[in-house]
């Protein structure tokens, strides 16, 4: 069974709303399956809803609302807490409206008022709606005191449904230290992995899945819900845990890799080495004073090179290679030899030459790889032609993926990112784009988001980045763009994305 985990939904969440559908929507539609859930289960009587201060507890309060009108129900809702210490907009927004829908409130200060509390015997039906995929760390009161009473009801024989998931149960893990024991367990968009957990059957009862409305586009493309699932920096992160990159390039061409540097360091990179041949050394490290230069031998990428380079490839997290490279043979074939002393490559432009079937079979296990080709590179990796429609070209990346072991994004209108088992669209960018450099952007970008993420996350916000900053270049130079301009706006995306 297909499930998701609690922060890829929360991510979905975000997307909808960047897309147009706004949180205040979703919920309304949550709290209507939940309202039709109880009508399922209970044709009429007292109903009481037991809700936190979170979203959860927002769901419940329109499930409220909606059963409220409906002849033949009583409606209760116990807040555990103040109501000014509702956790979102969306969540004391439909709070504030049952006031104004015939339902009967309780705020709850400490577990004392819910010990002599006669609401919890009185109803027919509870509805838990405390944590659901909140939950964080140890229950305290008066949760912990509200989840005991819920659970004293169901061992009466009442009706026990649970929001999302069951307050206390883990939603990704399914352990817990207490947790609500349900009767039906209505969660939201997709099955939640904890709820599939052995030792969660036991409180889960059945479990419903209820659709919510949840754009489709919010799930199959990136997002800035997509960039909240990276690691944020520790605030006592010390220098070099958000990154050590070396960027091995140039020869035939210096901007490339000093391209692909600056970018690494806008998107939250600590260090950047650029190894370049000592022909163009010079000239890229007159680019700026953050970027670190070594010097390598001759005028291209050369086996003498070996000498030196396994050592910085050691003392880096990530190594991003091919940017301005060339493809002369000894390039090539040094190329080929650097590559199993990586822990972590992002291989584009003149690298991906480099790779063969064979090595790919020689890598596997010992090192991840992104590749970042676009169509033409594409092909030539494959030996065939790139295809032109959307749906047969994705499925391409995600074979090519899962065959060669590596996460792939492939670069167009609509960039492809897969790692062979998952797969995201990304239409960020425009047509100003097009112009040289950008590409080595994304492949810095990439880069320092590997160093701290899993590959195809990192790959997925990536293309993101790379587009939207690419948006806001174009808002003020249209399609007189340069690379460098992209660059210039990276940390407003990431910063506007609450991670940076």
């Amino acid at each position: 069974m297909k499930y998701i985990s609690s922060l890829r939904m929360k991510a979905i969440d975000t997307n909808c709303s960047y897309l147009g559908l706004s949180p205040l929507q979703l919920m309304e539609n949550a709290g209507a399956a939940i309202a039709q859930s109880v009508k399922e289960k209970l044709g009429s009587g007292k109903v009481l809803f037991v809700a936190g201060r979170g979203n959860n507890g927002g769901d419940a309060f329109v499930a409220a609302r909606h059963l409220a009108g409906i002849p033949g129900y009583i409606v209760r809702v116990i807040l555990l807490g103040k109501d000014r210490d509702i956790g979102t907009e969306e969540a004391y927004h439909n709070y504030s409206l049952l006031k104004f829908s015939r339902v009967q409130t309780l705020e709850i200060r400490d577990s004392g008022q819910l010990a002599v509390s006669e609401l919890f015997s009185e109803a027919d039906l509870l509805v838990d709606a405390i944590f659901g995929t909140g939950v964080k760390g140890n229950i305290k009161e008066p949760e912990s005191t509200a989840i005991d009473l819920i659970n004293n009801e169901g061992k009466a024989g009442k009706i026990i449904i649970a929001v999302d998931v069951p307050s206390g149960l883990d939603p990704d893990r399914g352990n817990f230290e207490k947790a609500v024991y349900a009767d039906l367990t209505v969660t939201f968009h997709r099955m939640k992995a904890g709820l599939l957990d052995e030792q969660a059957k036991e409180y889960t009862g059945t479990i419903k899945v209820a659709e919510i409305g949840v754009c489709a586009d919010a799930e199959h493309y990136t997002g800035p819900g997509d960039l909240q699932m990276l690691k944020k920096r520790k605030l006592e992160a010390h220098k070099g845990n958000a990154g050590r990159i070396l960027v091995i390039g140039g020869g035939p061409y210096s901007g490339a890799p000093a391209l692909a540097a600056l970018a690494a360091l806008r998107a939250g990179a600590d260090l950047v080495t650029v190894a370049v041949p000592e022909s163009v050394a010079g000239i890229v490290a007159s680019y700026s004073p953050d970027l670190i230069v070594r010097k390598l031998f001759s005028s291209v990428l050369c086996p003498e090179d070996l000498s030196i380079l396994p050592d910085l490839i050691n003392s880096h997290d990530v190594v991003v290679m091919g940017m301005g490279l060339g493809r002369a043979t000894e390039t090539l074939e040094t190329v080929r030899k650097l590559l199993p002393f990586c822990r972590k490559a992002v291989l584009d432009a003149d690298a991906l030459a480099a790779l063969s079937g064979t090595l790919f079979e020689t890598l596997a296990g010992n090192c991840e790889i992104i590749v970042t080709p676009h169509a033409g590179e594409f092909a030539r990796l494959r030996d065939m032609e790139t295809p032109d429609s959307p749906e047969t070209r994705e499925k391409a990346v995600r074979e090519f993926a899962a065959e060669k072991g590596v996460v792939t994004l492939l670069k167009g209108k609509v960039d492809i990112i897969s790692d062979g088992k998952q797969t995201l669209l990304n239409r960020t960018g425009n047509p100003g784009m097009t112009v040289g450099g950008t590409g080595d952007v994304l492949a810095g970008i990439t880069g320092s988001l590997f160093s701290r993420n899993p590959a195809f996350l990192a790959a997925a916000c990536a293309a993101y980045i790379n587009g939207a900053a690419g948006d806001l270049a174009f808002e003020k130079a249209g399609n007189a763009l340069l690379a460098t301009d992209v660059i210039g706006k990276i940390s407003e995306i990431i910063k506007e994305a609450g991670i940076g």
